[in-house]
């Protein structure tokens, strides 16, 4: 038997899987939303879109935006008793 893999998308079959009706093209607007500094926003996966995909542990939280690194957004996340910094792109983001 093969050893088990240890990707980043290991174990998340259905975090990262869309339903029927949700599957096609992403709109362009999702690529394109803008967020100011200080904006709370909702990690929402979107699996279709690998670049700038944060670690499927961080799916529904939602954190704060505290800058912008080019085209991608820098959010801080509450977990446990720190704070964790993840670099995301804005389809993987939503407004809170």
């Amino acid at each position: 038997m093969a050893p088990k893999s240890k990707g980043f998308r290991s174990g998340s079959r259905h975090v990262l899987k869309k339903s029927p009706r949700e599957r096609g093209k992403v709109p362009i607007t999702r690529f394109l939303q803008e967020f100011n500094i200080g904006d709370r926003v909702a990690i929402d996966i979107e699996p279709s879109v690998h670049k700038g995909m944060p670690h499927p542990r961080f799916q529904g939280r939602v954190g704060k935006v505290i800058g912008k690194r080019g085209r991608a957004y820098i959010v801080e996340v509450p977990d446990m008793d720190s704070k964790k910094i993840l670099i995301v792109l804005p389809v993987h983001l939503k407004k809170v």
